[in-house]
């Protein structure tokens, strides 16, 4: 089931254009890729892969050598704990080739440094390969592929690499979350500016009002399931007690950013890189004790008066409850009434609401709430350039495409700046 149709006058939580022109598209059928001898099926995403706009990505990047190298490893491997080991050191690579792509190091091909879809789609022939890899000599059953292909999503997204130096007295910490493109069956060419940030503000160091801030970022999946399983609370638990700073990013609207003032526990039911749907009250621990609404403790003033970028930024205070002894939902421009029912956060209700609702629970529970400065920064929609908007017939880049997600990507790295100086 999809959004409902009201909430396509103001934004989807990943996009507005995505939400707006991908309706009917998201359900629509991927080219499914040829299936292993062996092994399990390719999912839903996988089989996007042989489409020819990932496929010139992957080759335009030098990252169509990934999962033909992880094939040729695995084939010599001689027990699970070696494979394990693989996964977790070709993931870890992948991730830290990417950034470093990002960030002007390695090789950079003729696709522009800034493009987080080479990650996206290597990341996906390599799980592909697992999915249809059977060992020899030893017996791989279905729990065990599914803990190695766990293990290559967590290292690939950089979920277990986050590292702050030590002996940096005065070093304010920052972390930052990205997604993965979406809404891939509408454009297939499609890119993530969060993505792309998180690459490029990686390990990297802002010079803040109050000293230096290192910032730390993590890449999550654009799919339900996973976000039920508790991936973001397992990637972030043992990060934000001692981080100075957090921010979830997504992309939002067209052509502005959004700090999002409160996040709501409802999942609209737009469908995910999977093509499944949701819509229930966000699954979470301790379901009893759980609220309908969270807030940021982002410096939201601060940020929306600085001269951080060509976008404006706004105030998002504007939510959709069903009021407390209400039947149906009511648009509230000025946040949540006592005792209401979440429909819509300010990011809407989908996967980046989400995270910012899980992430900012998370905040409270562990008793920051208080002194952590933390929330969600929706960038604009990146657009391909005047010409290039038809799926059928666009390139895979193009220079306003390339410059918009600069400019996304630097107002990113401002906002943060901004945030950290006023905390």
């Amino acid at each position: 089931m999809l959004s409902r149709p009201r909430a396509l006058s103001r934004y989807g939580a990943l996009g507005a254009a995505a939400l707006l022109t991908g309706l009917t598209a998201a359900a629509s059928p991927a080219v499914a890729a040829p299936a292993g001898p062996t092994g399990s099926a390719a999912t839903v995403e996988e089989q996007r892969l042989d489409r020819a706009a990932p496929q010139e990505i992957l080759r335009r990047s030098g990252f169509d050598s990934q999962a033909p190298e992880l094939a040729r490893a695995l084939a010599k491997t001689r027990s699970y704990a070696q494979a394990r080991r693989l996964v977790a050191r070709e993931g870890g690579a992948l991730w830290r080739r990417a950034v470093d792509r990002a960030q002007g190091r390695g090789q950079g091909a003729d696709l522009s440094r800034d493009d987080d879809r080479p990650l996206y789609w290597a990341r996906l022939g390599m799980t592909r390969e697992l999915r249809r890899w059977e060992p020899t000599g030893f017996p791989l059953g279905d729990g065990q592929r599914a803990r190695l292909i766990g293990e290559l999503e967590r290292s690939s997204r950089g979920q277990d690499s986050v590292a702050y130096p030590r002996g940096h007295k005065g070093t304010k910490r920052i972390l930052v979350t990205g997604f993965d493109p979406f809404t891939l069956d509408r454009d297939v060419r499609i890119s993530n500016p969060s993505g792309a940030a998180a690459l490029a503000l990686d390990g990297t160091t802002i010079q803040t009002a109050d000293g230096p801030a290192r910032i730390e970022a993590v890449v999550f999946p654009v799919r339900w399931q996973d976000f039920g399983d508790g991936a973001v609370e397992r990637a972030l638990r043992p990060q934000l007690p001692r981080v100075d700073l957090f921010t979830t990013i997504s992309q939002g609207r067209v052509g502005k950013f959004d700090i999002e003032r409160t996040n709501g526990a409802w999942r609209g039911g737009f469908p995910d890189n999977e093509n499944l749907s949701r819509t229930e009250t966000v699954p979470v621990r301790d379901p009893a004790s759980q609220p309908q609404w969270t807030s940021t403790t982002l410096p939201y003033k601060e940020i929306v008066a600085a001269d951080t970028g060509r976008f404006p930024v706004y105030d998002n205070t504007s939510v959709t409850e069903i009021p407390a002894g209400g039947t149906g939902p009511v648009v509230r421009p000025d946040g949540p009434t006592e005792g209401s029912t979440a429909r819509e956060g300010g990011g809407g209700n989908y996967l980046s609401n989400e995270i910012a609702y899980r992430a900012t629970l998370l905040r409270d529970r562990l008793g920051l709430h208080d002194r952590l400065p933390g929330g969600h920064v929706h960038t604009p929609v990146l657009q391909f350039g005047a010409g290039n908007t038809d799926p059928a017939t666009g390139a895979v880049t193009d220079p306003e495409f390339v410059r918009n997600r600069l400019d996304i990507v630097a107002q990113v790295r401002g906002i943060l700046g901004v945030a950290a100086s006023s905390s």
